[in-house]
């Protein structure tokens, strides 16, 4: 691809994973925003390939926005065992490496769908923070990106942003939005939500500032999937209709559980405030984001 317009001692990034949904968003921003961006569909797991790769581009920041998340859900991951891993861990933990052999940083957009409400995270209790220890591992997807998570951490090179049912403004297929308001029958759990047009412009001032270690990328608070779709009936689409049923009964179609909990999010608002960046509790941000869909003529 292509990079936004140049000037000279100017960060260089490298997007991996070009082709997809999340990498198409930021590449956007950062060439909005001037910076020279590049993006590759480079394989991880290719060591050769990679190394050749950051030698080419020769980047001062790393985006990881590659990854399985299986096709057309992360049930695809129970019956792609061997792909997820060479994927998920040692693809991701390749990359990874070859960044610091290199001294480039990188930013991993990682998952937030390792946890599961417990005893001691009631829905609407405490939130899962940053230092917490997974605790779910019911789909193959969640396993495989709790345990490289942990391989991650020792890298000082390595900033790990934790998104949870990211949305974006123009109902994109992977969208969490579009996808609950084309399922028959929705369950009603409270989740964080990572809203990307608030969060993508924070990926970018964290990695600028060479920021590592963990954050839960999600915008502050938790919010329902029933206040979600009522929000997204008021505000785009009136004569939209939906029906609820229960976990138990959501488990019997699937071949994978599902992660549903609530992260903290205050390290990363805390954060943005040192860098002037505002993230709005999420029930606001997908106020906001139903609008704009409304503006853009989205319906």
């Amino acid at each position: 691809m292509s990079p936004g317009p140049i000037c000279k001692e100017q960060p260089v990034y490298l997007i991996w994973g070009g082709d997809g949904w999340i990498a198409g968003l930021l590449r956007e921003l950062l060439f909005e925003q001037g910076k020279a961006v590049f993006t590759t569909t480079v394989r991880m797991e290719n060591r050769q390939a990679v190394v050749a790769e950051l030698d080419r581009i020769k980047p001062t920041h790393v985006f990881n926005c590659a990854g399985c998340t299986g096709r057309p859900n992360v049930d695809w991951c129970e019956d792609n065992k061997e792909a997820t891993i060479r994927s998920n861990a040692i693809g991701a933990l390749n990359l990874t490496d070859c960044c610091y052999l290199a001294g480039v940083h990188i930013t991993v957009f990682a998952t937030g769908c390792i946890y599961q409400y417990s005893e001691e995270h009631k829905v609407g209790g405490s939130p899962f923070l940053e230092t917490d220890k997974a605790n779910f591992d019911g789909s193959f997807y969640s396993f495989t990106k709790s345990r490289v998570e942990e391989l991650m951490k020792p890298y000082d090179n390595c900033l790990i942003l934790r998104v949870r049912m990211p949305v974006s403004d123009d109902l994109h297929p992977r969208s969490f939005v579009t996808k609950i308001i084309g399922y028959d029958r929705v369950v009603d759990v409270l989740n964080s939500q990572s809203i990307l047009q608030d969060l993508l412009p924070a990926s970018i001032l964290l990695a600028e500032n060479k920021e590592t270690g963990v954050y839960n990328f999600t915008n502050p608070g938790a919010i329902s999937h029933n206040e979600i779709l009522t929000m997204f009936k008021n505000i785009v689409r009136p004569d939209f209709q939906w029906k609820n049923f229960r976990i138990e009964e959501q488990s019997m179609i699937l071949k994978a559980g599902r992660s549903n909990c609530e992260l903290d999010a205050g390290k990363l608002v805390a954060k943005m405030k040192e860098f002037g960046h505002e993230i709005p509790e999420v029930h606001e941000a997908y106020e906001k984001c139903f609008k704009r869909m409304v503006a853009n003529g989205i319906l």
